[in-house]
């Protein structure tokens, strides 16, 4: 990764002191309110509809949006250091079991909305020695403690969808302005999606389904019959990423 192991430990030293640091109601208040929740008791899950993003296949108005909104930084010394909570891929990378040589073209040329997955059994979750990553027994959101995270990386690892950041600098310094309502990270910590968990204690929907201008982004209780993301995966054939794994994914797309 370009950087030796004394360097690593020391930037992830940095990160747990940085953290310890701050004020735990500044770092906390938002997943302490998520306990009383309006969606307790849900199983949360999101359909992408593919068929639409074809429509804007150059669109980036939910990355920019949950980027901003969640002090996500867009510079990087190098692209290997590169922070995201939702970027775009092709289609054979975030599909490769569909492997096809006779697969439409527009599939190949479909731009593929990627985030964590808050799969049902998270490995993230196993692997994690400080418990600064775990599952919500009440939505399944699948968290992340800044203040426990020593930068180990072994979520990371373990991880089959890449939808894990490591903050090899400070990103505060990639940042052309901070959104305050939302906590800053330090340098030495693991970052991705959260499902808006901030938003979501408010009954809000996540930032990134309501700046999508087509609407190709839907999100609530797939343990309900009557919402929408269970009347979209009833109605239409979706797709998981690498379900084989057995980690439940609960992204699913409308091809």
């Amino acid at each position: 990764m370009g950087v030796d192991r004394r360097k690593f430990l020391k930037i992830a030293g940095l990160g747990a002191v940085g953290l310890a640091c701050k004020p735990a109601t500044d770092l906390f208040a938002k997943v302490v309110l998520s306990e009383h929740s309006p969606l307790a008791g849900k199983r949360l899950a999101m359909v992408i509809d593919l068929r639409k993003c074809r429509q804007q296949d150059d669109c980036t108005a939910c990355i920019d949006a949950c980027h901003q909104v969640h002090n996500v930084p867009t510079e990087f010394d190098t692209a290997k250091h590169e922070v995201k909570w939702i970027w775009k891929d092709q289609f054979d990378y975030a599909f490769p079991e569909q492997d096809n040589p006779f697969v439409h073209k527009r599939f190949e040329r479909t731009p593929v909305l990627m985030l964590c997955n808050h799969c049902d059994d998270p490995p993230c979750v196993k692997v994690c020695p400080t418990q600064a990553t775990w599952k919500r027994p009440e939505d399944g959101i699948v968290m992340m403690d800044w203040h426990r995270c020593i930068g180990c990386r072994y979520c990371i690892a373990a991880c089959p969808y890449g939808s894990r950041s490591f903050n090899w600098g400070d990103p505060r310094e990639g940042l052309e302005e901070i959104n305050p309502d939302f906590p800053t990270r330090m340098r030495g910590v693991v970052e991705k999606c959260t499902f808006c968990e901030e938003r979501v204690v408010k009954g809000l929907l996540p930032v990134c389904v309501e700046a999508c201008p087509v609407n190709a982004i839907t999100f609530g209780d797939l343990d309900d019959p009557r919402s929408k993301v269970r009347r979209l995966v009833r109605r239409y054939f979706t797709l998981r990423r690498k379900p084989e794994l057995g980690t439940h994914p609960q992204i699913y797309y409308i091809v």
